[in-house]
């Protein structure tokens, strides 16, 4: 059975970091590309960033580039989101899936987590 964990969120002040972990049980990591996707209350889900497979190619949404980043650990099977430089509009509920190739499109990921919330708020 494939899971997909995140976890790392909480509350956190304007400029502060956090770090996301997505750890996978029942596939390899390594294999697959991974996206770190979120969702505010009232709103779609958004890509945020992706690391390929193939070539480690990391990709950034344009709200977040400079501010994110992406990596993986092959050993322990998991995937980290550093966000650094936190802003209010960056609350979110923020999910990792994994899939063949990186796309901003969620309905192209087969497996996802079940999220963790990130909240920026003084």
């Amino acid at each position: 059975q494939v899971q997909l964990v995140e976890s790392g969120g909480g509350l956190v002040q304007p400029g502060g970091s956090l770090r996301l972990s997505c750890a996978a049980s029942g596939l390899t990591l390594d294999y697959y590309a991974v996206g770190w996707f979120r969702q505010a209350p009232g709103k779609e889900r958004e890509g945020v960033s992706c690391i390929s497979s193939h070539d480690g190619s990391t990709y950034f949404a344009a709200s977040v580039k400079g501010r994110f980043t992406i990596s993986r650990d092959n050993a322990k099977n998991a995937v980290y989101l550093q966000m650094n430089s936190l802003k209010p509009e960056d609350t979110a509920v923020y999910y990792c899936a994994a899939d063949t190739w990186c796309t901003w499109s969620p309905r192209e990921y087969e497996y996802w987590g079940q999220g963790t919330q990130v909240t920026v708020s003084s």
